[in-house]
């Protein structure tokens, strides 16, 4: 049975590790852990907070995703907003129920979703 999501994979472009790896320390707040030795030859980088988890993968032809995206729960949507807009992302709101919801879009133009459940 599956009891929980493990990870989401968005895809990057090649090159893009340092750009990303900064990217989602200083404006989600996630941490960098490591990748096993013979994933990580394959380039970029994974990044976690709490039990979420992104493992950003290289994909040569890389064409940004800007429907599918990853949901990472948050407790104050406020403050992550005010944290994204300080490091000069745009947020789209979306305040349908459940809950409150941001958009907004990673360096290389992968949307992340952001909600605060109701």
């Amino acid at each position: 049975m599956i009891t929980a999501v493990d990870h989401a994979q968005p895809a990057t472009p090649p090159a893009s590790e340092d750009r990303l790896r900064a990217y989602h320390a200083d404006v989600p707040g996630m941490t960098e852990i490591p990748k096993p030795p013979a994933l990580a030859a394959r380039g970029c980088c994974w990044s976690q907070a709490g039990a979420a988890q992104l493992h950003l993968g290289i994909e040569p032809g890389f064409r940004p995703a800007r429907e599918a995206h990853p949901g990472l729960r948050v407790t104050d949507i406020e403050s992550c907003a005010a944290r994204l807009t300080a490091h000069g992302a745009t947020i789209t709101w979306d305040d349908h129920p459940p809950g409150r919801r941001l958009y907004s879009t990673d360096p290389v133009g992968n949307r992340l979703e952001l909600l605060e459940p109701g």
